[in-house]
């Protein structure tokens, strides 16, 4: 599991700058786009391109490009449904499993991801659902989060694209997904590889959300939508102070809420790969490409990915 982490606040001209940047990335890695080649500096803003809005839920466009809309009904209180008596759920069409059991193989090859499934597989009190899907085939997705009267997480879901072993996700959230991005230099990593990488994603938002607030989890979910109806009304003014309020009561922005849940996802996903490539060259080069994409676009997110970088249990760390 990750240890809980302080979310850094980021002032007001920062989410400007980053919300400029996401919209003018919008289309570079939209699915038509989603191979492309890492971008060696941020894109310049295209007077061409219309701005892209924000999802109804308040996600931006890069993370809703690999998560998918939102469909998720996360709520409090109740007690777990008698097909929810604890484990791991795998609901999974006869005609993808043999794939999935590919990923799921391969995700299970290191001693991080075997250890996290046994914590769910073993837990009476906790029902993980495992679902494979044709919605969002080169994405995944994590949703449906439930929580007893005493905030504790007791149920979630995670829906597997049906081509998860496929596509690339942008570098502006996934630095660690769009490492695997091969290159004429490199070595094409496999697509198990990739699937359970983004397996090892999804994993990651489960176990930050277990150990997390769970009312404010809950009050940031209510409380974004309102942000981002605002902020397309007001001329993007983040300096509304209906939006501020919203912010202080929320511990953020949604672009920051949204970026810090995305990279404690891939520093799990990082976790992944540092256990599945025990060759330094390679690993190393994997997390240098991370590093590019941490300082150029989450600088104030490193320490968490410089933390996995130097926890490689060989204790040969790669440069970062």
């Amino acid at each position: 599991m990750n240890e809980p982490g302080q979310f850094s606040r980021s002032k007001s001209p920062r989410f400007v700058f980053i919300f400029i940047i996401l919209t003018t990335l919008a289309f570079t890695f939209s699915p038509a786009a989603r191979t492309a080649c890492f971008p060696g500096k941020p894109a310049e803003r295209d007077p061409n391109f219309t701005p892209s809005h924000l999802s109804s839920e308040s996600r931006p466009s890069l993370v809703v490009d690999y998560h998918g809309k939102f469909s998720a009904t996360d709520k409090s209180g109740g007690k777990l449904s008698p097909d929810d008596q604890g484990g791991i759920r795998e609901e999974v069409p006869a005609k993808y499993m043999a794939r999935y059991q590919q990923w799921k193989k391969e995700f299970l090859s290191t001693p991080t991801a075997r250890q996290q499934w046994a914590i769910y597989q073993t837990n009476p009190n906790f029902t993980l659902t495992i679902v494979v899907s044709r919605d969002n085939p080169e994405g995944g997705t994590t949703s449906n989060y439930r929580w007893n009267d005493a905030g504790h997480l007791v149920a979630a879901t995670i829906t597997l694209g049906y081509r998860l072993d496929a596509g690339f996700p942008n570098p502006v959230y996934f630095p660690v997904m769009n490492s695997l991005l091969p290159t004429e230099t490199t070595r094409k990593i496999e697509g198990e590889t990739l699937a359970a990488t983004k397996m090892a994603h999804e994993f990651g938002h489960v176990n930050r959300t277990a150990n997390g607030d769970s009312a404010l989890y809950q009050l940031q979910g209510q409380l974004m939508p309102e942000y981002n109806q605002i902020f397309l009304s007001n001329g993007r003014n983040p300096s509304d102070p209906r939006l501020i309020e919203l912010a202080r009561k929320m511990g953020g922005t949604p672009v920051e809420i949204w970026e810090d849940r995305e990279y404690w996802g891939e520093t799990n996903a990082m976790l992944y790969l540092r256990d599945r490539f025990a060759e330094d060259g390679f690993r190393c080069l994997l997390f240098n490409r991370i590093k590019r994409s941490v300082d150029l676009y989450a600088p104030s997110y490193e320490e968490r990915f410089l933390n996995i970088a130097q926890s490689v249990p060989s204790g040969r760390h790669c440069a970062w």
